[in-house]
């Protein structure tokens, strides 16, 4: 809910009184309740101190003109006409920022993938500072970071500089520039609110690489893709969401780090795309404190590993399942966002150092990076929900048990559960249970997705046994079970 506009003036004044101090101009003093006008003399005074004496407002003031002045020039609105299916046509607005790059020369349009996604060239207008209007010459897109760039000619361009994000602290003031509502030359001014903000969810894309600096500057519809910049006039984000239940600013925008945005950049001017790295295990998303206290973790951090596919490398360097990565390559791992980024950024081939939790104990083991896109070709890739997930500890795979499949396999059609459709050969269970059991409960939990047995499975991690109990088939003689688990430790 977007505060009232009061409340936001009197916390910048409130501020600004504690910072300047004496900096302040002093009127004259009323002993009276309420406040009287001041006289003509008065008032000339006041207006000649204003204009002869400076305070760290008006510097600070000066200071901000300058920064907008210097980048202003270098930022662009952008409109884009998209052919749907039919006759219809759907209209896309954002904001971009030229710059240049040591991969190739000239100049060049940084934005939001979802600007100009699937436009055709001829189909993009790039709005200039000084009222021209271009098109892109090429335009390279990178969906996984919601990046894209735009090849541009015309004379008299200006281009920003970079900053370097990783020096940008929690605090720092920052201007959000761009074209918010079709009003370009628009600037906007606030503070870096946090940063390593992740698990986002960015309209229908899957953007994987999500390390975004969030900001209090304000940012709306057709701010996407415009710069944040820092008080040296530099580049030090691409704005690209805001989090907000009316759709417009509520004070809480998103913010692609420069770090992360000048690479990606580099990488498609220079291949064409981006080559990540990746070394084959899918991560917990939902790796919280009270799982890392029952793995004797002193705090919440790194990445649990729930799965790792055959013939990738983290296979071949030994990872497994339950693993905790507490640092790789030198760098203490945050989160399951954080490793993500620090793997498909690194340089594919390298040799990397990791330490992970195991066993209550660090492990150290070294993996070599390989090409995401072969690993794709090569390795066992995540489950195809449709053909089920795998649950390694239990060596099965299974898939939930709807009422179309509970129909099809003799089930009531209310039944649920997860449907086994697979066991290992050294399935710990292969003596118990049989391909179309219906698993129902863990312990005393009911079980109707992959996340619900993970879940009790967590809850139960000191537990050496567990009880399952089980639906078969209907036309057999007992359809409910009860079967005893061990863990295989």
């Amino acid at each position: 809910m977007r505060a009232p506009a009061p409340l936001i003036v009197s916390v910048g004044m409130l501020i600004v009184g504690i910072t300047l101090g004496a900096g302040i101009v002093s009127l004259p003093s009323h002993r009276s309740a309420e406040a009287q006008p001041l006289d003509g003399i008065t008032t000339e005074r006041v207006y000649r101190e204003l204009s002869t004496e400076s305070s760290p407002l008006q510097e600070g003031s000066l200071q901000l003109a300058k920064i907008s002045a210097v980048t202003t020039p270098s930022v662009v609105h952008i409109q884009c006409e998209r052919r749907l299916q039919g006759r219809s046509r759907e209209e896309e607005t954002g904001s971009g920022v030229i710059l240049t790059s040591s991969k190739a020369s000239g100049f060049f349009v940084v934005t939001n993938c979802h600007v100009v996604d699937k436009t055709p060239l001829d189909s993009i207008s790039i709005h200039l500072s000084d009222g021209r209007v271009i098109q892109p010459d090429k335009v390279w897109t990178d969906a996984e970071s919601d990046l894209a760039v735009l090849k541009i000619t015309a004379t008299n361009l200006i281009a920003a500089k970079w900053g370097d994000s990783r020096k940008i602290e929690i605090g720092h003031m920052v201007l959000a520039m761009g074209s918010p509502f079709g009003l370009s030359r628009s600037v906007t001014f606030g503070i870096i609110s946090a940063k390593g903000r992740g698990k986002l969810q960015l309209g229908k894309s899957e953007v994987i690489n999500q390390d975004f600096l969030q900001t209090d500057a304000a940012i709306n519809p057709g701010n996407s893709g415009g710069p944040l910049i820092d008080l040296q006039g530099r580049v030090i984000g691409i704005n690209t969401a805001i989090a907000s239940r009316s759709g417009h600013n509520e004070g809480i925008g998103f913010s692609i780090p420069s770090l992360l945005a000048q690479r990606i950049m580099d990488q498609l001017l220079e291949h064409g795309v981006v080559p990540r790295a990746w070394i084959g295990v899918k991560l917990d998303e939902n790796f919280e404190a009270k799982a890392a206290m029952k793995l004797r973790l002193e705090r919440l951090q790194g990445a649990r590993v729930n799965e790792v596919f055959e013939n990738s490398p983290a296979s071949r360097a030994g990872l497994q399942f339950g693993d905790v990565v507490l640092n790789f390559d030198g760098v203490d791992v945050h989160d399951h966002d954080h490793l993500i980024n620090l793997v498909s950024l690194s340089p594919i081939g390298k040799q990397i150092h990791m330490s992970v939790w195991r066993a209550q104990k660090k492990v150290s083991m070294t993996i070599m990076l390989a090409d995401r896109s072969d690993l794709r070709k090569t390795s066992e890739a995540p489950a195809n929900p449709l053909r089920g997930g795998p649950v390694r500890p239990m060596g099965l795979i299974v898939h939930p048990l709807d009422e179309d499949l509970a129909k099809q396999l003799g089930y009531e059609p209310t039944t649920r559960g997860l449907l086994v459709l697979k066991m290992d050969r050294e399935c710990p269970l292969s003596g118990n249970l049989q391909l179309y059991d219906v698993l129902e409960q863990v312990g005393r939990s009911p079980v109707r997705s992959l996340e619900d047995l993970t879940r009790a499975l967590e809850e139960n991690d000191e537990m050496e046994s567990l009880v399952l109990k089980i639906q078969r088939d209907p036309q057999a003689s007992t359809t409910a079970q009860l079967v005893i688990w061990q863990r295989d430790r």
